[in-house]
């Protein structure tokens, strides 16, 4: 009998409590809900908990622009008329609105999945879990996509340094590609995407004919769906694909990105997946037994997102949830059945038979350009990136130091954090 995965978590109740903004579809709420429902059903009891380190800002800046991460540092609401030239030319707005604790929203969530692949450098996990993250579209100069900060990008350059060769998988209804673009020139990453593609549906990328280049030709992969795609076609090309690409590419380490707005009844998806179909995924990728790092990303039908969440920490864990939500602080979000189950939808598939086999194979095709386990040829691992304790005297004496902060000086790294001290938010419009 193998033993149990040790399984670190990290959640921060502070990453919840940001607002985007009336009717803007991201509701950060979303983390607070998945986390009383993970604490319900006690799976914090099987798994180490974390509070997230919150980014340096040098951090931040491994992959982003300098001036880009100290704009996002210095804006406010308050101040943002001032700025007009800046929020176009690092595309704020409507999508990518500012807001209260903006920044410290990125550094929360960012500094989770920092942290999380740390942990797994150093062997201290098998499995590391970051629901906050997987903010896919956000670009080296820029937001995208209700994404600041491409936590992912920053989680995978710290792999980078253990690993010779790190496979990044997606399964929002959304393109991955700020993390494809970051990565599109190297062999040491590669990047699956399994996304809808066509009538203008955002961000408009992620053809199957987009395979990367120069060094990184046929280490992206990009598999464009249909409306309507359901559980049994979607598993069955995710298998085929998934076991292929680790057979041929044998990488050391698994990024997976768990967007659950591909699911049935997503405000912003048109995928028919159910919860057990998006969580099937997860399972089979935990089969490889390779260091794992798990992230959230899209999700924009609150209740789903949650549930989807849950279960799948449930998979990580190889615990079976049952179906009735047992209480909690949000449980009036999953009236009237209180169930952990969503009823599949009943959206027509506009996924052929013949179109799935042509996706299919063309992207073994293209599976078979690369030479088995790129070995040798491989550039050496750089060495870890060592980030200074800051001293607090020389930091910014403009920014007040709240009792978030001061707490924080007084925890050790290990300290066990159950998250039961949450402040519940109000600034909640519903949807």
């Amino acid at each position: 009998m193998p033993s149990k995965d040790r399984i670190a978590y990290f959640y921060d109740g502070d990453v919840g409590n940001v607002y985007f903004g009336p009717n803007h579809p991201m509701k950060p709420h979303r983390l607070c809900m998945t986390h009383h429902l993970v604490l319900s059903y006690e799976l914090h009891k099987k798994m180490e908990i974390y509070r997230p380190h919150k980014a340096y800002p040098v951090e931040l800046a491994q992959f982003h622009s300098a001036d880009y991460v100290e704009f996002l540092h210095r804006i406010t609401p308050d101040t943002q008329h001032l700025f007009a030239d800046e929020l176009a030319r690092y595309n704020l707005g409507e999508d990518c609105p500012v807001f209260e604790n903006l920044f410290e929203f990125c550094q929360i969530y960012a500094g989770g999945t920092i942290d999380a692949a740390r942990r797994l450098n150093h062997q201290l996990c098998d499995i590391a879990i970051n629901w906050a993250g997987g903010l896919h579209h956000a670009k080296k100069c820029g937001a995208s996509g209700f994404c600041y900060i491409n936590d992912l990008v920053l989680g995978i350059l710290e792999l980078l340094k253990f690993h010779a060769r790190v496979l990044y998988i997606d399964i929002d209804i959304h393109h991955g590609d700020g993390v494809e673009e970051a990565f599109y020139f190297t062999d040491r990453v590669m990047t699956v995407s399994f996304h809808k593609y066509g009538d203008m549906f955002f961000p408009g990328t992620g053809d199957i004919k987009e395979i990367g280049e120069r060094e990184g030709k046929y280490y992206a992969i990009n598999v464009p769906l249909k409306d309507g795609i359901d559980d049994a076609s979607f598993t069955r090309l995710f298998k085929t694909i998934i076991a292929k690409v680790v057979e041929t590419y044998l990488p050391g380490v698994i990024v997976l990105q768990c967007g659950a707005d591909s699911l049935a009844g997503d405000r912003l998806g048109c995928f028919n997946l159910s919860i057990e179909g998006h969580s099937e995924c997860v399972r089979f990728v935990k089969k490889f037994n390779l260091p794992l790092l798990v992230t959230g990303g899209g999700g924009y039908t609150k209740e789903n997102v949650a549930r989807c969440w849950t279960v799948e920490t449930g998979v990580l864990l190889d615990a079976e949830l049952p179906n009735e939500i047992p209480d909690n602080e949000y449980a009036k979000y999953f009236a009237p059945d209180y169930t952990l189950k969503i009823q599949n939808g009943n959206m027509e598939n506009l996924n052929s038979k013949s179109y799935l086999s042509t996706i299919k194979v063309q992207v073994l095709e293209s599976l078979r350009c690369i030479q088995h386990a790129p070995g040798v040829q491989m550039q050496e691992v750089p060495p870890d990136f060592y980030i200074p304790d800051f001293d607090e005297d020389e930091q910014n004496p403009d920014e007040r130091v709240g009792q978030h902060t001061q707490d924080k000086q007084i925890q050790r790294d290990d300290e066990y954090y159950d998250g039961d001290n949450d402040n519940d938010h109000n600034m909640e419009d519903g949807l």
